[in-house]
């Protein structure tokens, strides 16, 4: 039984080991653009083959480790490693390169050298990205406030007892259904050709910056909040029917009920649409980018005359990379993106759940 578990042991570190080095290799032929490529019927690359092959040692050496006190959590690990090997390579794995890569002058397919911070001190100074950054806070805030208020009322029409409320709930959602880039070439439409007839102007709301950022404004509220608005509608579903007609007999009116009962016992459900909401809005492109590009002319501003005038930081990081084949820049400029929004996330969620506590 020792000579047993003394062989599996020694076979388990083996292939633990073996798996090791192999997916390391793997990773060494990538960075050093070694793509060798053997012919065994077909063409593989050895790279992917040692890839696929470390992990399978690595799964074959957890499980035949011979520790019976974790081997069920070996096994839960084995049965997770799918999902976890693919969120890996999909996002830890292009994480970890996109910061090495923002320390270079990296142009989409190779570097030349190692550039440091030279990449994060530029982006404080070039006026567009700062212009951008602050005109997605202003988003943000504006954004979380008008959809979630819009969501919340929209919510308390549809839990109500008018007939054909399932109608109202679908045509609320719908909006949600269609793709931004649709969506903002609709709204341009709109905006250019319907509204202006209306209104009898001969300037569309998207040639000026201001109107311009009001419109953004407007489609995200109209496409975002019948989202918004189901998870209040679930929310509020969960209200004990018991603790409101106690409400109703004692005669609290409707607005007393509503605050002094409803919002409080869904104040976790605030919590997650302002979560939803506030990364949502922080990661705007698709309708910035169909419904004005980002064009939009800002004078005085850094002592400089800005043509990115409605253009959100996302987009700002997509045009440095694929319009100005900048691409170490804007990975620099996207891993200062990420920073801000998980600390502004961690920030709110914190907020939210000590308001919880309160409520």
């Amino acid at each position: 039984m020792n000579e047993n578990t003394a062989s599996k042991k020694a076979l388990s570190l083996v292939l633990l080991v073996a798996g090791v080095v192999l997916m390391a290799l793997a990773l060494w032929m990538d960075f050093s653009k070694n793509y060798i490529v053997v012919n065994i019927g077909f063409k593989v690359a050895l790279r992917g083959l040692f890839l696929v092959l470390g992990a399978l040692m690595i799964l074959a050496g957890l499980y035949l480790t011979p520790s019976v006190m974790h081997h069920r959590t070996i096994i839960n690990i084995i049965f997770l490693f799918p999902l976890l090997f693919t969120f890996a390579v999909t996002v830890i794995v292009p994480m970890c390169v996109g910061i090495f890569y923002s320390f270079t002058d990296w142009n989409g397919v190779t570097y030349t050298k190692m550039v440091g911070f030279e990449n994060y001190a530029a982006m404080f100074k070039e006026a567009p990205f700062i212009w951008s950054l602050l005109l997605t806070v202003l988003f943000v805030v504006v954004n979380m406030i008008l959809v979630n208020v819009v969501a919340f009322l929209l919510a308390l029409l549809c839990t109500t007892k008018l007939k054909g409320i399932g109608f109202f709930r679908a045509a609320y959602f719908l909006p949600n259904l269609i793709g931004g880039i649709v969506l903002g070439y609709v709204w341009q439409f709109i905006f250019s050709n319907v509204l202006t007839q209306l209104l009898s102007s001969p300037y569309s709301w998207l040639a000026k910056t201001n109107t311009a950022f009001i419109a953004i404004i407007i489609v995200y509220v109209w496409q975002y909040a019948g989202y918004i608005m189901l998870i209040y509608i679930n929310g509020l579903a969960t209200v004990p029917k018991d603790v409101l007609e106690a409400a109703q007999i004692d005669g609290a009116s409707e607005i007393k009920t509503l605050f002094q009962i409803k919002i409080p016992m869904i104040a976790a459900t605030f919590t997650i649409c302002t979560f939803l909401t506030l990364t949502s809005a922080f990661k705007q492109f698709d309708v910035n980018l169909a419904l004005t590009n980002g064009v939009g002319t800002v004078r005085g501003f850094m002592g400089q005359r800005l043509s990115n005038g409605t253009q959100m930081i996302a987009l700002n990081i997509y045009n440095t990379a694929f319009a100005r084949d900048m691409y170490g820049f804007a990975q620099a400029k996207a891993i200062l993106f990420f920073i801000i929004l998980a600390c502004v996330s961690l920030v709110q969620v914190r907020i939210s759940n000590k308001r919880e506590v309160e409520m």
